[in-house]
């Protein structure tokens, strides 16, 4: 009985958000285009077209002034039957929009994009290696002390978790009623 209570109350908020992503099913992500840069590359992405006579269709990336496809830099796509893509490179910074149309005629899709300059590469002098190279291993030290020194940073160490007990097994406890 009380089981079934608690599974009553849980059940009804996770099919309210399971309804949703039911509903979409399958059919959510077989349209549109996917668009992205890096740096002054433009890349598109899509699997809403199909091979025509041996072509996917056609990419056009258009600037600001320009209105129509036929007037964009235009790429093949390229892919299989999951997935089709075109990059452009070297774009000159500012805003685009990306169209696609497959072999059919049909659009697939249309996103605009902005492309910024390009991160400048830092670059650095370089610097001359160390004459006797790096003094790595044990604590990075150069000199070697000796078993003397090894001896006492031991005693130190284990007289610090002696200590350490001693206070731990010394400190009050509470007291416990049975």
């Amino acid at each position: 009985m009380r089981y079934s209570r608690v599974l009553s109350r849980s059940a009804a908020p996770l099919a309210i958000v399971a309804l949703p992503l039911v509903l979409a099913g399958p059919s959510a992500a077989v349209a549109g285009i996917s668009v992205s840069t890096t740096g002054t590359n433009v890349s598109v992405v899509t699997s809403a077209c199909a091979q025509n006579n041996g072509s996917w269709g056609t990419a056009s990336l258009l600037g600001s002034g320009q209105t129509s496809f036929t007037q964009g830099r235009q790429v093949a796509l390229s892919g299989t039957t999951v997935s089709q893509s075109a990059a452009w490179s070297a774009v000159a910074p500012g805003t685009y929009t990306v169209t696609v149309r497959c072999s059919n005629g049909v659009s697939a899709g249309t996103q605009s994009v902005i492309v910024s300059a390009a991160a400048a590469t830092p670059t650095r002098a370089a610097t001359p290696s160390p004459s006797r190279g790096v003094a790595g291993g044990l604590g990075g030290s150069a000199r070697d002390y000796g078993t003397l020194t090894l001896g006492a940073g031991a005693a130190l160490v284990g007289s610090a978790v002696i200590a350490g007990a001693w206070f731990l097994r010394r400190r009050p406890k509470p007291h416990r009623r049975y």
